[in-house]
């Protein structure tokens, strides 16, 4: 069983009892495996100028080798973009910010090296550049490569992270070991994971510190609070955001659990739109469970929680003691991925002897926090790419 300890006894606890055999991620749909080791660069294309940063340098589309993250064994076909700042390089090269993306879909033409960026994105990961950085951004495994995207699956992410870096400095001359690793919603999971999966996956990869945003986690304690707060919220409304993400981790589960069946997850209300969710982008499927008007309430099947502990369980962190400083920015308004679950990482970051310097932003939104979290995120980068030590701020600052 690919799950450790605790995220399988989360799974137990989601589902009510414990399962005798939760599905194993060895009956993934994968690619055939691949020779090499993690992180060896496969192939390389200029990247679009239309997918490119404004007044960017260099710009590449690449394809490197990455640990499958969902048999945990095994090599797969990854994509991602290596964006430059313009100019000469300074001595030593380019620092990283080691970009993990938030949802974005499950099908392969999501990718986003496929396609151009956000207007916050854009301008999110300009702002980074300007302050000196190149922007290593991965697609995860299997967004835009084959194979299943296995969506809110830590290993997953992580592994396509930290391999993305590798592959990026192997094969750029102008690029530092010196990395941040910076992410936004299922792209703040993917980063938190990353910083707990490196010390035993990466150890060469020198990261600096993490920085991320609208950032999930799921606890037994969490999921109850939250089903609870969407009952509430959904008084008088006709839509949820969050049947989004829940239609997305089951098709990321259908693709590797043979066993999964859709009817013991959604009511029949919603299966048009999981069957959607396989093909359309973000966007899109918003639109659609709008127009359905998809909530918890109308969505999900008795069993959801037992049909999907499996998908559950690989949200989990292998650890939740980082070696390195962890930014955390939330919206008080975030209706995607709720403060409450935020705040429940920061705590147990905090317990577990993270250093964490939590900030709330008061009035906004999960998007909109992106971008006002770049003031206090260049302080934080600024310390930790120095050597100096952080203040941890456990109780998250309102701003």
């Amino acid at each position: 069983m690919r799950f450790p300890r605790p995220a399988r006894t989360m799974a137990c606890l989601l589902a009510g009892l414990c399962l005798a055999a939760l599905p194993s991620h060895g009956h993934a749909a994968a690619p055939a495996a691949q020779s090499g080791r993690p992180g060896t660069l496969t192939a390389s294309e200029t990247l679009p100028e239309a997918f490119s940063l404004p007044h960017a340098g260099r710009a590449l589309r690449i394809t490197y080798l990455s640990t499958n993250g969902i048999t945990g064994s095994g090599l797969v076909p990854v994509t991602a973009e290596i964006i430059l700042p313009p100019g000469k390089a300074p001595k030593g090269g380019w620092p990283i910010v080691a970009w993990a993306h938030g949802t974005v879909g499950v099908a392969d033409h999501c990718a986003p090296s496929a396609n151009p960026w956000t207007d916050r994105n854009r301008r999110y990961l300009s702002a980074w550049m300007q302050r000196g950085f190149a922007v290593v951004g991965t697609d995860y495994q299997g967004l835009g490569t084959p194979g299943v995207h296995a969506y809110l699956d830590t290993r997953v992410e992580a592994y396509s992270l930290l391999d993305g870096v590798r592959a990026a400095l192997s094969s750029v001359p102008e690029l530092r070991n010196r990395v941040m690793i910076v992410g936004q919603s299922q792209g703040g999971g993917a980063a938190f994971a990353s910083a707990a999966f490196a010390p035993a996956y990466a150890p060469d990869i020198d990261i600096r510190g993490t920085v991320a945003t609208g950032v999930p986690y799921i606890t037994p304690e969490l999921l109850k609070q939250l089903m609870t707060a969407s009952a509430t919220r959904q008084q008088g409304a006709t839509y949820d955001p969050l049947m989004v993400y829940t239609l997305y981790l089951a098709q990321g589960l259908a693709g590797y659990d043979p066993a999964f069946r859709p009817e013991d997850a959604f009511s029949a209300k919603a299966l048009p739109a999981y069957q959607a969710a396989g093909d359309l982008c973000v966007s899109e499927l918003t639109d659609t469970v709008k127009a359905a008007g998809l909530n918890f309430g109308n969505s999900l099947a008795p069993n959801f929680a037992k049909t999907l502990a499996p998908a559950l369980a690989a949200m989990a962190y292998p650890t939740l003691k980082l070696a390195q400083p962890l930014f955390i920015g939330t919206g008080e308004l975030d209706h995607d991925v709720p403060p409450p679950l935020q705040f429940g990482l920061v705590k147990a970051a905090c317990a577990a002897g993270t250093t964490v310097q939590a900030h709330l932003y008061r009035g906004l939104d999960h998007s909109q926090t992106v971008n006002a979290s770049l003031p206090d995120s260049a302080a934080f980068t600024q310390a930790v790419m120095a050597g100096r030590p952080v203040t941890p701020q456990c109780t998250p600052t309102p701003q």
